[in-house]
């Protein structure tokens, strides 16, 4: 039995919640998926790693256990691969980046074409996505991240900072008026997005503090994209994040509102695991992308602040 390859095939199992889904990730048929996970477990003795049900996969105490050293010996072989290629003698192999879907198409991809102009011998996947991918179980070289980071292993490098703003096109501001509080929202319209499409409320902060204002939606939509191409259209207002907002509010094609309640600042890191020397890719990407992330994340930006206090 090979036991690095059922290893592999276990953590995959465990990844993707089925042996089907295991075997598409791998190029493994199923048949082979089921019989190298049995001779795994009598490998050990007879001992049970999975419980399986006609809905679901669930670790036995012995498999948790016994899938967290898999993940870590595969991870040190991952590592020993990486040095035998010379990765951490010349800046060379793949770089496996992760960023949320909208700072990534607008920050990282211009980044990173630069950077792969710079260094010949390295190639990038770029994985963008709003979940946070896991670094240890996707591979993942780094990550951006948004928002307080919890209290983890990784290691991370502050970049800047982001925060809500609420904006509408000048042509709706013009017909409806300016919001001058959060409460005077209660007389607009709104656009709202999340990933259930329910907000009936947003948050701000300022005198007597942090503060949640009931909105009236008439638009719900699952992407930001979309509630800043409705709120351009003179739709309503709508809240996002601030780098999200920043191409249509340099255009004028919105105007930020609100500004003096706007919520406390997200940071903005890039993470990586911890290790006693990171390869040669890892650290030229982060010398050079964290300097030009700064630089992004400082840009002025354009709001209508003046047309407020005129």
């Amino acid at each position: 039995m090979d036991r690095l390859e059922a290893m592999t095939i276990l953590v995959a199992v465990v990844e993707t919640g089925s042996f089907t889904a295991a075997g598409r990730r791998l190029g493994v048929p199923l048949p082979t998926v089921s019989r190298k996970l049995a001779e795994l477990e009598a490998h050990l003795g007879g001992t049970r790693l999975l419980t399986r049900s006609t809905r679901r996969l669930s670790l036995t105490a012995s498999g948790a256990d016994y899938v967290a050293a898999c993940r870590r010996i595969l991870a040190e072989i991952d590592d020993a691969d990486r040095k035998a290629a010379g990765e951490y003698v010349a800046p060379r192999g793949e770089l496996v980046l992760a960023a949320p879907i909208v700072f990534g198409r607008l920050h990282m991809v211009p980044i990173v074409s630069e950077f792969l102009a710079a260094y010949p011998d390295i190639s990038v996947r770029l994985l963008l996505s709003d979940r946070n991918a896991q670094l240890l179980d996707d591979h993942i070289d780094l990550a951006l991240r948004i928002g307080v980071l919890p209290d983890s292993a990784t290691i991370a490098l502050r970049v800047g900072s982001v925060t809500h703003v609420v904006c509408a096109s000048p042509a709706y501001l013009a017909a409806q008026g300016r919001p001058k509080v959060p409460a005077d929202l209660a007389r607009h319209a709104c656009v709202t997005f999340d990933v259930a499409g329910t907000a009936t409320s947003w948050s701000f902060v300022g005198p007597p503090g942090l503060r949640s204002v009931a909105i009236r939606s008439r638009l719900s939509v699952n992407t930001a994209e979309a509630a800043l191409d409705a709120a351009a259209q003179g739709v309503g207002l709508t809240r996002v994040l601030s780098y999200q907002a920043a191409g249509a509010v340099e255009d004028g094609r919105l105007e930020i509102v609100l500004e003096a309640f706007e919520s406390e600042p997200l940071p903005v890191s890039l993470i990586h695991l911890p290790r006693q020397v990171l390869p040669l890719k890892t650290r030229s990407f982060i010398d050079f992308a964290v300097r030009r992330l700064k630089a992004r994340l400082r840009s002025p930006r354009k709001s209508g602040r003046e047309a407020e206090s005129g």
